[in-house]
């Protein structure tokens, strides 16, 4: 073969070769587009659905709050005894930014905690943000109140309960069927002076870290029955006067206490019938 003919074969060659890189470059081009307008569209259907989600969830914070609240506030319901007036509930001044208060309807916050001559108050509404750990004092000796209304209360901060609703002598509903206790260390008091209530359903009590009931239902007056099966006293270390003066309790079912490791005990019982007390058989 003479040098004419190899060269023009070389050349040949060299076109082929150039041609076929020229095609790989241009599909590498025309699929490296493809990838990036399937990346623009993606990026810009994110942006769009996150334009959406931000009309949906309303970032002037609506639907957002509502959202939220059911998880994080809690919400009761009070109705106050009539020609009763005086403090309807006890808040720290420290914590009475996180405390919401409404009358008659839960549109327009009120900014104080007692009920005057001059109110033509039928309905209390009080939401409580989540920054609030400890509810002792809440209600103690607000004898206005006649009924309270747990509404939400979705939370596991609270852990203090002492004089929750200590001396409300005019109480005489009571619905704790939404209440949660699962962090709850202290009961002392709790319903102590509650004299006008003559029910108590405390079925869904969790009292598994509590340690001190020490006068929880004292001077409970109008208590007929009261079901404790529930109730787990492992942790408890404190009982004393548990139930003084509850003159009106006839049932009391403690068949789940379990007072081994409770060392104060005394005066459980004092003041109740005799007939209960020679019923009472603890584990």
């Amino acid at each position: 073969m003479n040098s004419e003919n190899s060269n023009k074969e070389v050349k040949e060659i060299n076109k082929t070769g150039l041609k076929n890189k020229f095609y790989n470059l241009k599909s590498e081009y025309f699929i490296q587009k493809i990838m990036f307008n399937i990346q623009k569209n993606i990026f810009l259907g994110i942006i769009k659905y996150n334009k959406y989600l931000q009309n949906r969830l309303n970032l002037k914070i609506n639907d957002y709050k509502e959202c939220c609240e059911n998880y994080s506030s809690i919400e009761i319901e009070i109705i106050p005894a009539k020609n009763k007036f005086g403090e309807f509930l006890r808040i720290n001044k420290e914590n009475a930014k996180y405390y919401h208060i409404y009358f008659n309807n839960n549109t327009e916050e009120i900014k104080r905690t007692h009920l005057n001559k001059d109110n033509n108050v039928s309905k209390i509404w009080i939401k409580i943000d989540y920054q609030i750990t400890s509810f002792q004092d809440l209600f103690n000796y607000c004898v206005c109140i006649e009924s309270i209304n747990f509404k939400k209360f979705y939370r596991n901060n609270i852990t203090n309960m002492s004089y929750m609703f200590h001396g409300c002598s005019s109480l005489k509903e009571l619905n704790l069927s939404n209440f949660n206790t699962n962090n709850v260390t202290n009961m002392s008091f709790m319903f102590g002076g509650c004299s006008s209530l003559n029910e108590l359903n405390l079925s869904n009590f969790n009292t598994y870290n509590v340690t001190d009931m020490n006068f929880m239902f004292h001077m409970c007056l109008s208590l007929e029955e009261l079901n404790l099966s529930n109730f787990n006293t492992n942790k408890v270390i404190s009982m004393n006067c548990m139930f003084f003066g509850c003159s009106s309790l006839k049932e009391v079912n403690l068949s789940s206490f379990n007072i081994k490791n409770t060392k104060f005990k005394s005066c459980m019982f004092i003041g109740c019938p005799e007939e209960l007390i020679n019923k009472i058989n603890f584990n």
